[in-house]
C-alpha cells in the first residue's frame, strides 16, 4: 500500500501582489486561499493557487524557500497553452519543443526567477 498522495510545489516570491498579477492575470491561476499575519500589509503572505487539476503555493515569508525554484506542470496540450499565453503577452523562455527524452515542453520564468516547465508526455 502506498502512502504518498500528492506533491504541490511551493515557490518563494519577493512581492505577493506582483506574483499574483503574474500567476492569476497572465497564467490563469485562481487564488483559492491566502494567509497574511497582518491583513493591512501585503507581505509576508502565503497563497494557494489552482488551475484545472494542478495547484501551486506561493510564499513571501523569509524562510520559505528561495527564488529560483522549478515546478513541473504536466499538461495535455503544450501548444494550446503557448497560444493562450502568447495572447496574454507572457514571455516564454523556451518555446514548445520535442525533447530527446520524449516530452514536449515549454518553459516560463516568473518575475522572481522561478521557472514553470509545462510538460506534455509524448506517446511512446
Amino acid at each position: 500500500m502506498s502512502n504518498l498522495l500528492l506533491t504541490v510545489p511551493m515557490l518563494h516570491v519577493a512581492n505577493m501582489r506582483s506574483a499574483l498579477d503574474f500567476y492569476c492575470d497572465r497564467l490563469g491561476f485562481i487564488k483559492t486561499s491566502e494567509y497574511r499575519p497582518h491583513s493591512d500589509v501585503e507581505d509576508p503572505a502565503y497563497v494557494i493557487l489552482q488551475r484545472d487539476e494542478t495547484g501551486l503555493h506561493l510564499s513571501s515569508f523569509p524562510g520559505d524557500g528561495r527564488p529560483g525554484g522549478v515546478a513541473v506542470i504536466f499538461v495535455d496540450d503544450v501548444d494550446a497553452l503557448h497560444r493562450e499565453f502568447a495572447g496574454r503577452g507572457v514571455e516564454v523562455g523556451l518555446e514548445p519543443v520535442d525533447q530527446s527524452w520524449g516530452n514536449r515542453e515549454m518553459y516560463i520564468g516568473d518575475p522572481d526567477g522561478n521557472q514553470l516547465r509545462y510538460t506534455q508526455p509524448r506517446a511512446s
